[in-house]
Formats: structure tokens, sequence, C-alpha cells
């Protein structure tokens, strides 16, 4: 049996959440699920039960997945050779076939399925569904062509908002679809930051495998708790920010810019980061503000 210090310290802990609870409420917040913080399935279980709780506390929470590990291993397999570019990646036409297989159809799937385990109502979808994510071929970066690489020009909101204004929970796999119907590769950070944009969210969260901005790469104690857009172009001028932590900062600008509340990068590798940083006083991660 539980002591009462520990159960009064477990109130305490529902206390302090009660304000954010009470301010998120019918909200919407949009989650970035991906890359190495979906390898481990003890902690893939723990973010789940936290996009849980959302929607049973009155959140409408979004989640938008990446797959990049998985992706490299169906490649890798089929001995189709794969290169990046800005951490985007760059994707012919054997690989834009296996990208939209494994996101779709494996990793799309299995989270829907887990979600819908731990009790929730989830809703698999991808950007040719409805014509949700509607883009065209993406300008070449650094003169290299990116083959089936998608630029976002149009989100078709009225699934989303019907979904998650519901009972459900919308998981969306980062596939776009042009006029004629031509399959798109599209970074999950882009799609996340367009979605929280075009939905006006509350909030925008990516859960990564890194604990936020640092200044420093290698030293924690150098992590930005809070930052802002002004500061971030500065930061990847400098060459601090670089790589695939491109795609997340500009993800959080553009929801910045077009009236996301707040944007947030968490460390999607420790158990329940969404909670402890949206329900807590002093948060873990880095917070972007205008």
């Amino acid at each position: 049996m539980q002591d009462k210090e520990e159960l009064y310290l477990k109130a305490d802990i529902l206390i302090e959440a009660l304000p954010y609870i009470q301010k998120l409420s019918g909200k919407r917040v949009v989650i970035k699920f991906g890359g190495n913080a979906m390898l481990n399935d003890e902690l893939t279980e723990k973010i789940l039960q936290d996009v849980t709780l959302l929607k049973y506390v009155g959140v409408n929470p979004i989640l938008v997945h990446g797959g990049g590990p998985d992706i490299n291993n169906m490649l890798n397999k089929l001995n189709i050779e794969t290169s990046f570019v800005n951490g985007l990646r760059v994707t012919d036409k054997a690989s834009i076939e296996v990208v939209q297989m494994v996101l779709t159809g494996k990793i799309n799937k299995s989270i829907v399925s887990k979600l819908n385990n731990l009790g929730a109502k989830a809703v698999g979808l991808c950007g040719l569904d409805s014509k949700m994510i509607q883009c065209k071929k993406a300008e070449p970066v650094n003169g290299v062509d990116l083959g089936y690489v998608g630029e976002i020009v149009h989100i078709e909101k009225r699934l989303l908002e019907l979904l998650s204004d519901d009972e459900y929970i919308p998981v969306i796999a980062p596939i776009g679809v042009d006029e004629d119907g031509q399959s798109y590769n599209i970074n999950a950070d882009i799609v996340a930051g367009e979605i929280a944009s075009t939905l006006q969210a509350e909030k925008l969260i990516f859960l990564t495998d890194v604990d936020g901005i640092r200044t420093d790469r290698a030293d924690e104690k150098t992590l930005i708790s809070e930052i802002s857009v002004e500061r971030i172009h500065e930061l990847i001028k400098s060459g601090i920010i670089e790589g695939g932590m491109i795609p997340k900062v500009q993800g959080c600008i553009k929801g910045i810019e077009q009236g996301v509340n707040r944007t947030h990068i968490l460390d999607g590798t420790i158990p329940h980061p969404i909670l402890l940083e949206i329900f807590t006083d002093k948060g873990i991660g880095t917070m972007v503000y205008k």
C-alpha cells in the first residue's frame, strides 16, 4: 500500500496540471512523432498513453508520424541507395514506392492499432485521403533534384476538423499528392507545421531524439528552454542549428508565424514527454515563441 506522502505528491501533481488542462480543453494540439523516438516499444507506448490521455481530458490531439529508420531499413534490404540534403531525403521512383508502403502500410497502422488498444479511437490517414495534403514537386536544394519530394501547397482541413472535434484521433502519414494523383514524400516535420498552421492549433510539439535546441550539441547544460523566432534564424545562419534539426525549427517558425500559440521541441526518448512539457510548470524541452 502506498504511504500518504506518496499519495499527497500524486495529488499535488494533478493539481499542478489542472490549469493547463483547463486552458487546453477543446483546443487542438498537433504532435509530430518520429525518428529514433519510435524505435523503443516501451517508450512508444508511453507517448501514445500521453496522446490518449490528452483526448480523455478534453484536448484534441492530431498525430503526425515519420518513420526514417524503418524506411532506411527497408531501402537497405532492397539495396536501394538513399541520401539526404538539408535533412530531406532524396526520393527517386523506386524509393517513393517503398516510402509510401512503409509509412502508410506499416507504421501508420501500427500506431493506430496501439492507440485503439489503449482505449482511444484513432483513424489512420495520409495526404491522399480526401486529397488532404496537396503538393507540388519541390524545387532543387543546393542544386540537387530531390525527386519525388513534395512541397505543400494546400491542406484540406475539413476532414481533420470533423475527426478531431469529435471523439477521434487522426494519425497522419506524411505522403502528399499532386493534381495528377502522383504521391510525394514530404518531411513529417514540415507536414506537422503546415497542419498546425492551417488548423490554428494551440500547440505544435515535435518529439525527437534530442532534448531541444542547444547552443552546444555535445553539452546538455546549453539547452535553451525558451527561444524566439529571431534567435532561431541567427542560430541557423551561424551553423549551430543544422541537418535534421532545420526542418523541425522551420516547422516551429511556420507555425508561430501563422497563428500557432506555442511550439515545442522535446526529447521523445524519455517517458511521458508530452505530459511533462505541457502539464507541468517547468517543462523539459525548448519552447519557441514569436
